[in-house]
């Protein structure tokens, strides 16, 4: 199938992926429905908050974008990377890969084989659906979420622990594996397995990571009850060879756009099929209570209110923009409303005016 690609959906994600595949020596086609954003893409005047990404699309050579899904079909390997928000019912709103389908029906069968690969995080038995909806017009459905975070996006790409290739079909499997093999800089494990599988396996690592912060954090609190320190303690829990120090650092809690809702849906997912996902609800819990005892904790050694608190960020981590979920926000708000002056060390526009729209 050769090194053309095509990517519906190009916004953060999306277009980190085009940059980083046309950087390898893909050829790309990028679809986005607004005619706008395309233009500033296409002229290349779009600016990013995200590094590395203003740069990379003003170099780029090999990446056509536009706003017809038609022209995705000129290349047989099509990536789907659009939005999936969070439902009130802690699933996920597949409307717009819905969206995108039902355009690609109205295009008819495809005399080639279409790999649809699925980028974007789903609620398992999904994709399934997808590809009975799809069986007729010879498109061949798979998912392969990314594990990347806000703020380092086009390094995660490139430097994958592991790839997760909910497969169609061997053949679809193989050519997955093969991009990627192109693309990372590292040499990840390649995990292949069903569709329902891999969408199983998505929300499974991210909720194994909330876990293992709010037990962190959990620790952590009852150290410093105790007068200890948190970080001498983890430390040592972490040097255990089955445990390990990645993400068992006391600190703020878990948030973001990813975290907090793949938890969540990990609890749906459990009570769809009866099972009550004790572990993921606790999480969820220990996150918050470890906000409520970061707050204790502070206005007990700090009655004075007159003095300033100095906060280096309030973004949900230091890399990103976002402020969605994020503990040091809310962590903020809750001194602030308690009468204390709060000074956000934030030197970034697009940050500033969220945290003024925020408190108005």
């Amino acid at each position: 199938m050769g090194k053309k690609i095509s990517i519906i959906g190009v916004g953060k994600l999306g277009l980190c992926l085009a940059l980083n595949l046309e950087k390898k020596g893909f050829e790309i086609i990028g679809v986005d429905k607004s005619k706008e954003y395309i233009e500033l893409l296409s002229s290349k005047k779009f600016v990013s908050s995200e590094p590395y990404v203003t740069e990379m699309l003003k170099e780029s050579q090999n990446i056509q974008f536009t706003s017809e899904i038609s022209k995705a079909l000129e290349n047989d390997i099509i990536f789907v990377v659009v939005a999936t928000p969070s439902t009130t019912d802690w699933k996920y709103d597949h409307t717009q890969i819905d969206n995108v389908i039902d355009h690609l029906m109205k295009l008819g069968p495809q005399e080639n084989r279409k790999e649809l690969i699925i980028n974007c995080t789903t609620f398992p038995g999904y994709c399934d659906s997808l590809q009975e909806k799809l069986k007729d017009f010879n498109y061949h459905i798979s998912y392969n979420p990314e594990f990347i975070a806000q703020g380092s996006i086009i390094k995660d790409q490139l430097n994958c622990d592991n790839v997760l290739i909910g497969q169609s079909d061997d053949i679809s499997g193989s050519i997955i594996e093969s991009i990627y093999i192109k693309l990372c800089d590292t040499t990840p494990i390649i995990n292949k397995m069903s569709r329902t599988e891999a969408e199983i396996t998505k929300l499974s690592v991210n909720c194994f990571l909330t876990t293992k912060i709010s037990y962190a954090n959990m620790i952590g609190d009852i150290t410093l009850r105790y007068g200890g320190d948190p970080k001498k303690v983890l430390n040592a829990v972490g040097t255990d060879s089955r445990i390990g120090n990645k993400y068992l650092s006391y600190g703020f809690g878990f948030g973001g756009p990813c975290f907090p809702r793949d938890n969540r849906s990990l609890i749906k997912c459990g009570e769809e099929v009866s099972v009550n996902a004790i572990i993921a609800r606790s999480t969820d819990e220990m996150n918050e209570e470890h906000l409520k005892y970061q707050v204790e904790y502070f206005v007990k050694n700090n009655p004075d209110k007159d003095k300033i608190v100095d906060i280096e960020y309030v973004t949900y981590k230091k890399e990103s923009v976002s402020l969605e979920e994020s503990q040091q926000l809310k962590y903020a708000l809750e001194l602030h409303n308690l009468g204390y002056k709060i000074n956000v060390q934030e030197s970034r526009e697009e940050v500033i005016n969220q945290i003024k729209n925020l408190i108005k």
